[in-house]
């Protein structure tokens, strides 16, 4: 039996969360290059994924609060939104 790698997995859970809250969501499909100015921030706040849902689900509903897209770069994802950058990862 074949089984998937957790990073796959968190990934994949991700997008399907994403769809079903209907949250904009920007990847390498769509963008050439994504930079982020961590440096500009007034507070970086990292949500780390470990087997709790409810982590992913907070996560993307600060993107439903703010109005704004989650952008994924390799395997993490990010919210921006004014000088503080939300960021999603997997453990």
């Amino acid at each position: 039996m074949f089984k998937i790698p957790k990073r796959e997995l968190f990934i994949k859970r991700v997008y399907e969360i994403v769809n079903e809250l209907k949250i904009p969501l920007i990847d390498e499909r769509v963008y050439d290059k994504v930079n982020f100015n961590t440096g500009a921030s007034i507070a970086n706040v990292i949500f780390r994924f470990e087997e709790d849902e409810s982590v992913i689900r907070g996560f993307l509903g600060l993107a439903e609060y703010f109005h704004t897209v989650v952008i994924k770069k390799k395997d993490e994802f990010y919210i921006p939104h004014a000088s503080i950058l939300f960021r999603l990862l997997s453990a």
